[in-house]
C-alpha cells in the first residue's frame, strides 16, 4: 500500500495553509532555482510526478508546452489542481507515481518537486521515468536533501531559550524509512545518501547534467527573516539529468 497522507482530511487542511499551497511557485523556497534548471517546454509533452494542486502543470503549460500530465496519488490534491485548472491540455491521473507506466506514449520532459523521499524505492522510479520518457528526453526533479532526511527527528538542536544552534546529521548511510513528523502528523519518509541518487540515475541509462542545493532567494529572506536559516544547511537537493539515445553500434 502506497502512502497516501494527502488524503487525510487534516493533515489536507493543514498542508493546504502552507506558503507554497497558497502562493503557488512564488511561496516556494526552492522555485527560483529549480525554474533556472527547466529546459525549453514550448511544444513539449510534459508528465509532473506527485503533481499536488498542479502549480509546475500550468507553469509548463504557461511555457507552451503541448500537452501535460499531472499524477498524484490523493483525490484531495488533485480536486484542488483541477479546480484551479481552466485548461484542456493538462490532463490529472490519480495513481501512485511508482506505477506510472507510459512507454507506448513517452513524454519528452518528466519533472517532479519534493515528491520522492516519500517512495521506498528511488531506483524503481527511475526506470519508470525512463520508460516514460523519450531518449534525450530530460528528469528534473527536487527531493528534501539527505542532509534533512538523515533522522527521524527532522528538526534544529535548540538551546535553553529556543534558539538554533545546529542542524544534527545521524545515521546518514543507514538508508530507509525515516518515521517523522510533519505538520504535527507521523509521515513516513525514506533516506537515502546523494550517491544513491545519483548513481541509480547512471545506472538506469541518465546523464547528469546538473546538481543544486539551494539556498532560498534574497527577496525571501528580507520578506520571512526566519527563512536566513535556509542558509546554514541545505533543505533541498535538484538533480536534472537526459535520458540516453539508444546506442547505433
Amino acid at each position: 500500500m502506497k502512502q497516501n497522507k494527502y488524503d487525510d482530511p487534516d493533515f489536507f487542511s493543514a498542508y493546504a495553509q502552507m506558503p507554497r499551497s497558497v502562493n503557488g511557485l512564488e511561496g516556494a523556497g526552492e522555485w527560483h532555482v529549480l525554474k533556472t534548471l527547466m529546459p525549453r517546454l514550448r511544444n513539449k509533452r510534459v508528465l509532473d510526478l506527485g503533481c499536488g494542486f498542479g502549480w509546475h502543470c500550468r507553469y509548463a503549460r504557461e511555457q507552451q508546452a503541448r500537452a501535460v500530465v499531472g499524477v498524484d496519488i490523493s483525490a484531495k490534491m488533485l480536486q484542488k489542481a483541477r479546480e484551479k485548472t481552466d485548461d484542456p491540455s493538462i490532463s490529472y491521473i490519480q495513481m501512485p507515481m511508482e506505477d506510472v507506466d507510459f512507454a507506448n506514449d513517452p513524454f519528452d520532459v518528466v519533472i517532479s518537486s519534493l515528491a520522492f523521499h516519500y517512495t521506498k524505492s528511488f531506483e524503481a522510479i527511475c526506470q519508470s521515468v525512463s520508460n516514460s520518457l523519450k531518449p534525450g528526453g530530460t528528469f528534473l526533479f527536487s527531493v528534501e536533501h539527505p542532509i534533512f532526511t538523515s533522522r527521524n527527528e527532522q528538526d534544529w538542536y535548540v538551546d535553553d531559550q529556543g534558539s538554533r544552534l545546529h542542524w544534527p546529521v545521524d545515521n546518514y548511510q543507514s538508508e530507509g524509512k525515516r518515521d517523522t513528523t510533519f505538520l504535527s502528523e507521523r509521515v513516513i519518509k525514506y533516506h537515502r545518501t546523494i550517491s544513491t541518487y545519483i548513481n541509480d540515475l547512471i545506472h538506469t541509462g541518465f546523464h547528469i547534467r546538473a546538481v543544486k542545493e539551494p539556498m532560498p532567494s534574497d527577496e525571501m529572506v528580507r520578506s520571512v527573516p526566519e527563512m536566513q536559516d535556509e542558509n546554514r544547511r541545505p533543505m533541498f537537493l535538484m538533480i536534472a539529468a537526459e535520458k540516453e539515445f539508444l546506442s547505433t553500434e
